[in-house]
């Protein structure tokens, strides 16, 4: 992505290549002009080329370039519409469920039937409606890096078997998910061993490794039939609804095996990779996948125009996090963009209060210590989520606005806004500085709103609205405190 803006006018440009993969661009002026050019790979910066027999056709990488008279926000509102029309049709984007994932601040990788009991428990009261297992569950408990591949359940973790774990689950009332990194086989999986060379990324002749794991070449049948017999095996042994799909090596230009260049079967790959996605959603149309890939390290409109819940950072600072949560619609859509809230058993209502704010103008990736919180605190997580629920309906017809700009990582005072023909939706943090800050609203000037702290309610806010201007000052005790604020039209 990229944009360009002309200061003295508003007239903006902003584009966006829509590829899983390499791709190039370039902006400048020539003799008064102002020039832009987009590409997928090319030979110079991504070692691509393919040659071509008569008669045979090769599609470029789809760009869209959003052309505005009135800033780069509204492109960014016009983007968002875009996305909106070009994705594949998913309940999920309407029904914007709340999941709980056992990863962050919480388990981190080393689930057991004990450890996840309580987590049940605890996620179910906090009223989430999908519980997602994260990695370890398929691992002996020790390092399992060059041993994922085969998808197994660990009998060690869970000795009653993962299905009695799942069947908890769902007598909780949630749906469970699972956590597989789909296209990597350690090198001690047994699936490295029963998978031909062919179906690799490969280097002159021999398996490409990167940090201990082969990287699978979907353009083989053999692969995809790997990946389609896993899927549909955890699907229907343990009742699955959900898949959060990581991706955490970077394995380089690509592949020469069966390709005229490195780049090329890294293109093949990838275009394999998007049918593979399209196929196994044709095949279990409610399943939901989530785009994850070491938090959000692939926010490419392919992949996001297919999957319907995206995996914003992998964050674990809920003081960092705003900034990330207020600029992530400028990537995914407010519907698709799933932000960390990990609230903790240490940590002030304030602070509790901010992370749960977090996630409130997208989708809520719940986690954290939630088992270990006092009464209190477990009733303000069950508050944010009760509150999220009763809104969540607006946010798939919703545009981004940002009252103070776009965020930058230190800024004292963040925001954003969601926009609707009901009114506005606003999440305001203060991290560091003065104590009041003022939120130009101009589209809302004269439309009579009244301003209503949504969560956390019980803490002290003061806001001032004048209807004339259009503008709000928000007040908000100490630093490090946030508010969900709604001014209805």
């Amino acid at each position: 992505m990229g944009a360009l803006v002309r200061r003295d006018t508003g007239h903006a440009w902003l584009w966006q290549l829509e590829h899983n993969g390499p791709t190039h661009w370039a902006a400048g002026d020539h003799d008064d002009d102002v020039f832009l050019l987009c590409s997928g790979p090319t030979a110079a910066e991504h070692q691509w080329r393919r040659r071509l027999a008569p008669g045979a056709v090769l599609g470029s990488v789809p760009v869209v370039v959003v052309v505005s008279a009135d800033g780069l926000e509204h492109a960014f509102g016009l983007l968002t519409e875009h996305r909106r029309r070009v994705r594949r049709p998913h309940d999920d984007n309407e029904r914007l469920p709340v999941v709980f994932n056992d990863y962050m601040n919480c388990l981190k990788g080393d689930p057991t039937e004990a450890t996840v009991a309580p987590l049940i428990e605890a996620a179910a009261a906090a009223g989430a409606e999908y519980y997602v297992m994260d990695a370890g569950w398929h691992a002996v408990p020790k390092p399992w890096w060059d041993e994922v591949g085969a998808w197994e359940e660990s009998r060690d973790r869970f000795p009653g078997g993962l299905a009695a774990t799942m069947d908890r689950i769902r007598a909780a009332g949630m749906i469970p998910g699972l956590w597989i990194e789909p296209e990597v086989v350690g090198v001690r999986s047994p699936a490295a061993a029963a998978l031909p060379d062919e179906a690799f990324f490969q280097r002159d002749g021999r398996r490409l490794v990167e940090v201990s794991r082969y990287h699978l070449d979907l353009r083989h049948p053999a692969a995809r039939a790997h990946l389609d017999t896993t899927v549909d095996r955890l699907v229907r042994d343990y009742g699955l609804g959900y898949l959060k799909l990581d991706y955490n090596i970077d394995v380089g230009a690509g592949t020469d095996h069966a390709s005229d260049s490195l780049g090329d079967g890294l293109l093949g790959h990838q275009q394999a990779l998007l049918a593979w996605l399209d196929d196994v959603l044709d095949r279990h149309p409610g399943l939901v996948i989530e785009n994850c890939a070491s938090g959000g390290m692939r926010s490419d409109a392919a992949m996001l125009s297919r999957l319907s819940i995206h995996s914003t950072s992998d964050q674990t600072d809920h003081r960092r996090y705003p900034a990330i949560a207020a600029a992530a619609p400028t990537v995914v859509t407010p519907e698709q963009g799933a932000v960390w809230a990990y609230p903790q058993p240490f940590l002030s209502a304030e602070e509790n209060a901010l992370t749960l704010v977090n996630p409130l103008l997208g989708r809520v990736h719940l986690s954290g210590r939630i088992d270990q919180l006092d009464d209190a605190q477990a009733a303000s997580v069950a508050a944010a989520v009760a509150a999220y629920k009763e809104y969540r309906h607006r946010l798939p017809r919703a545009r981004p606005r940002w009252p103070l700009g776009l965020p930058r990582w230190s800024d004292p005072w963040v925001a954003l806004a969601l926009d609707d023909e009901q009114g506005t939706l606003l999440a305001v943090w203060r991290r560091e500085g003065p104590d009041s800050v003022t939120l130009p609203l101009p589209w809302l000037a004269g439309a009579g709103v009244t301003p209503v702290v949504r969560y956390p309610a019980d803490l002290p806010t003061a806001l001032d609205w004048s209807d004339a201007t259009g503008t709000l000052d928000v007040t908000l005790p100490g630093p490090y405190a946030a508010r969900l604020i709604e001014l209805r039209r």
